[in-house]
């Protein structure tokens, strides 16, 4: 069984960091891709960022030149750098793996930005 674990959201002020994780219970290379979603209150799941099992990320608009996608495939964990967080950013964030024909999904982190 499949498990993903995030960590790392809690409260920051505009402007500020944070770096969320995604603990794989099995090789992040096993994985065709992962990624990042986050959805807000009332509103749809979006994509965040997703990287390739071969290293290749892409992002969505909103968060190009702010958020990093990355992988640690020694400790099979996937990260989510953000910086310069905004207001807007504020939702929760739910890590995905994307194997063959299944789809698994973390419980999700809060990141909550606001002064």
């Amino acid at each position: 069984q499949v498990q993903l674990v995030e960590s790392g959201g809690g409260s920051v002020q505009p402007g500020g960091s944070l770096r969320l994780s995604c603990a794989a219970s099995r090789s992040i290379f096993s994985f065709n891709d992962m990624g990042w979603y986050r959805q807000a209150p009332g509103k749809q799941r979006e994509l965040v960022a997703r990287i390739t099992s071969g290293g290749i990320p892409n992002y969505a608009d909103s968060v190009k030149g702010r958020f990093t996608i990355s992988g640690d495939n020694a400790k099979n964990v996937v990260y989510l750098q953000m910086n310069s967080l905004k207001p807007e950013d504020t939702a929760v964030y739910y890590c995905n793996g994307r194997r063959s024909v299944s789809n698994y999904w973390g419980q999700g982190t809060q990141v909550t930005v606001s002064s």
